[in-house]
């Protein structure tokens, strides 16, 4: 696993993205190691910014990536007690 950033909790992948990461052969451990290690993905500038803040701030707050595959695209949110981390679909957030 990549350097952490931060503690990803219990993790969690809801159905229809575990469906869509089978079908496409991708390793979910791939897009965690990714997120905690701060590579976000395809942020805007101001998710960016709301991540990097959520990281360093006094609060802390939630930390979200979003990772583009050719055919479908996975969100991963961390919680801001960092209880939690769900893999999903960008509809079902």
């Amino acid at each position: 696993m990549a350097h952490q950033l931060f503690a990803l909790g219990r993790i969690m992948v809801t159905r229809d993205a575990q469906q869509s990461l089978t079908e496409i052969g991708l390793d979910p451990g791939i897009l965690l190691d990714r997120h905690v290690s701060g590579d976000f993905g395809d942020l805007s500038p101001e998710d960016l910014e709301a991540n990097m803040e959520a990281l360093s701030g006094d609060e802390p707050g939630r930390i979200v990536s979003v990772y583009k595959s050719p055919i479908v695209v996975f969100s991963v949110v961390t919680e801001s007690d960092r209880s939690a981390t769900t893999i999903l679909l960008p509809d079902e957030y």
